[in-house]
């Protein structure tokens, strides 16, 4: 079999992750769509939730075909892409973010965006715009061994996603695979916030910390504390995207960010 321990080169969310599971720290990790409702209130979001108890922020680039997304996400995507909003957009906006905090920030791709910029280029440019970690949704272990030793040799932790119907040998190498942490999916389908989680969800992810030490956080589908108190029992991190965006379209950011609040204090209860 081969081994588990994971790939630890560059993966500057390593000792995070330690010291909140010494800690028996649950990281919350909010998505938001880069540029979404408007590239004007993009920076104020990004800090709001990180006000609001977020440990790290996937920080989405808009794109035009994004089928891992429910309709919310590509809702939102889209209208970001109507606004302009490209990749080198998200940088900057993130430089201005790293003026005033220092949040832990994924930026959250599809291949063609990064592949445009250029993979060596976006990893220096992502570095030094103040990026800890990158996770390229369509880019599966295996699927083009360059770009990812591009990635998994840069400062940037390169994040992988598993899903449910993964055989247990392959998930071991993505394990094996991943920096940062793993992005399990909670669900079959396409993201969106959901009344309730499936409930298989608990022994999967307990059979998965059985496998590998490495930190799994959850998402897809997660919309309330109690659902993201239950999974906190067997992960290390929950990841909030199309629930918090249905917020912020309901109440703008003071309603994205009392989601984020009370996220925050579910998982600490």
């Amino acid at each position: 079999m081969a081994s588990t321990s994971p790939i630890i080169s560059s993966d500057p969310l390593a000792p995070l992750f330690a010291e909140w599971r010494r800690l028996r720290h649950t990281a919350l990790i909010p998505y938001i769509t880069a540029g979404y409702p408007t590239p004007a209130a993009t920076l104020g979001l990004l800090r709001a939730v990180a006000n609001a108890g977020a440990d790290i922020i996937e920080l989405g680039v808009p794109f035009s075909d994004p089928v891992a997304d429910g309709p919310t996400i590509q809702r939102s995507s889209q209208a970001a892409l109507e606004h302009g909003v490209t990749l080198q957009w998200a940088l900057e906006t993130l430089v201005d973010f790293r003026r005033t905090h220092q949040t832990p920030v994924v930026v959250f791709t599809y291949l063609n965006p990064l592949l445009n910029h250029g993979p060596a280029e976006f990893a220096r440019d992502a570095t030094e715009s103040g990026a800890q970690a990158v996770l390229v949704v369509d880019l599966p272990v295996g699927s083009d061994p360059a770009l990812e030793q591009t990635l998994e040799a840069s400062p940037l932790a390169l994040i992988r996603l598993l899903a449910p119907t993964t055989a247990r040998e392959r998930a071991l190498e993505i394990m094996r695979r991943t920096q940062g942490f793993v992005y399990y999916v909670a669900r079959l389908g396409v993201t969106g916030a959901r009344a309730a989680l499936r409930a298989e969800l608990v022994d999967e992810l307990k059979l998965l910390r059985s496998l590998s030490t490495v930190p799994i956080a959850v998402g897809f589908g997660i919309s309330n504390p109690e659902q993201a108190r239950a999974i906190a029992a067997v992960a290390d991190g929950v990841i909030v995207g199309s629930a918090l965006i249905d917020q912020l379209d309901a109440g703008g950011t003071e309603a994205a960010a009392r989601l984020v609040q009370s996220l925050r204090a579910g998982l600490d209860r």
